[in-house]
């Protein structure tokens, strides 16, 4: 039990230690959690694209209904929002989803959803861990059936997204992961005409890891920007996250991305913008624009869906590609939210979005490096910045020094430079942002040597 432990989002392991016998483990202490809450009678289990994913599903369900709960088994690997939508839906006691998301093919993971499919809050996977037990049997055995949840999701998603689509071409690279046909058919059936990349079922997700990432889309980039497609769409392994291509500016960044979505909804629509600190200070401009805020949380979507809840806000995101919107689903959706996209791009082109964004408000630009870092040494590493913060970094003086995550220094300049411990890996992350890459790479560099010599 030891070995088990919850990060950002849930528990994640390589395989040596993610095992069936760990898995159990977990799900009984969820079935306890759950009837101490009270929570209802039925769980839904979804899975990834992985080899063992099923399998290890199948292990939940059985000590699930072994204490006496109902579940509902996805009859393939599913992407984790259509799980997370439909426990909500369904008004379901709660959810369990096994996968590693981007992580590669050696590792696997389990998170648990709530009834209302938001990330389970600290509150939540701290009691789960409380829980941990060897399996047992209730007096009464549930059932286990198979459910397809993804026709439900998927009219939901047509009809929110008001998705028209006729006479566009898109690109969709599904990575080998739980977004092929889903993403694609949604697309498919709003109209657009689809081009599907790495769509076949690939448990080594074609040797690599699924990570929508401009490295790892080279394909797509060239479908797109050599005018085979209008638009392209990528998902990870468990299609809470995209990534979006475009014909002029090929792979959008994501905080780009972020700025897009959030002004295209402001056309319709009021309310406040949740993003995490790592996240771009634009979505901060657009707000304030239209006399609204943004609202800054720590890294992790659990803490963006209780930012969305806590204030009203019209959406949340993050700077590695998740984003939700409040009334769809107070989590990262990156199959609805493609279909919201591909609409806003049939209405007017993001290449001219993005374009208009930047000339009212400025370029930005970004860059993460990592730092290797036991688990053990992070918070020793943290405290010793604590205090011991140069004056001036990279020739620029300290403005203000934010603690929400880490550490988010700002400078004079205007940039900012944050550093802050991973949640799933043993590593340090160093974040930066500025008007242009030369000053992103002295920031970052700047950052590495603050850090490299306490790890």
């Amino acid at each position: 039990m030891d070995a088990i432990s919850f990060g950002t989002d849930g528990w994640r392991a390589t395989l040596d230690t993610f095992t069936e016998d760990r898995v159990r483990i977990v799900a009984q202490a969820v079935a306890d959690h759950l009837t101490a809450a009270e929570a209802g009678e039925t769980v839904a289990v979804g899975y990834d694209a992985r080899e063992h994913s099923r399998g290890f599903a199948d292990a939940v369900s059985e000590t699930l209904a072994d204490n006496g709960f109902d579940v509902l088994l996805s009859e393939r690997d599913c992407p984790t929002p259509v799980l997370a939508w439909t426990v909500r839906d369904r008004g379901l006691a709660g959810g369990v989803m096994i996968t590693a998301s981007h992580n590669p093919p050696e590792y696997n993971g389990i998170k648990f959803l709530p009834g209302d499919g938001a990330p389970a809050t600290p509150e939540v996977t701290d009691d789960v861990e409380s829980r941990l037990a060897e399996p047992r049997e209730a007096d009464e055995r549930g059932g286990v059936s198979e459910d397809t949840f993804t026709t439900r999701y998927g009219q939901h998603a047509l009809n929110f997204s008001g998705a028209d689509l006729d006479g566009l071409t898109v690109a969709y690279d599904a990575m080998h992961g739980s977004g092929r046909g889903v993403t694609d058919n949604l697309l498919d059936a709003a109209g657009a005409s689809v081009e599907a990349l790495r769509a076949d079922l690939d448990p080594e997700f074609g040797g690599g890891s699924p990570e929508p990432s401009a490295e790892k889309l080279g394909d797509l980039v060239e479908t797109v920007t050599a005018g085979e497609a209008d638009l392209g769409f990528a998902n990870d392994g468990d299609a809470d996250r995209m990534a979006v291509v475009t014909p002029d500016r090929g792979f959008l960044d994501p905080n780009l991305l972020f700025a897009v979505l959030y002004d295209y909804l402001l056309e319709s629509e009021t309310g406040p913008a949740v993003r995490t600190v790592s996240t771009t200070a634009l979505i901060d401009r657009i707000a304030e624009s239209h006399g609204e805020e943004a609202v800054e949380v720590p890294v992790g979507f659990k803490w963006v869906a209780q930012g969305m809840a806590d204030h009203d806000a019209l959406c949340g995101g993050e700077e590695s590609g998740g984003f939700g919107i409040t009334e769809h689903l107070r989590n990262k959706d990156g199959v609805c939210l493609a279909l919201v996209v591909a609409q806003a791009h049939a209405e007017r082109p993001l290449d001219e979005r993005a374009d208009d964004i930047e000339l009212e408000f400025g370029e930005i630009h970004q860059g993460r490096v990592s730092v290797d870092c036991p688990n053990d040494r992070k918070a020793g590493v943290l405290d010793s910045l604590e205090g011991d913060l140069p004056d001036t970094i990279a020739g620029k003086g300290v403005a203000e020094v934010g603690t929400k995550d880490g550490f988010k220094i700002f400078l004079d300049d205007g940039t900012w430079l944050l550093i802050r411990p991973s949640g799933t890996e043993p590593k340090l992350r160093v974040y930066a942002e500025a008007t242009d890459d030369d000053r992103v790479d002295e920031l970052l560099a700047a950052g590495r040597e603050l850090v490299e010599p306490r790890v």
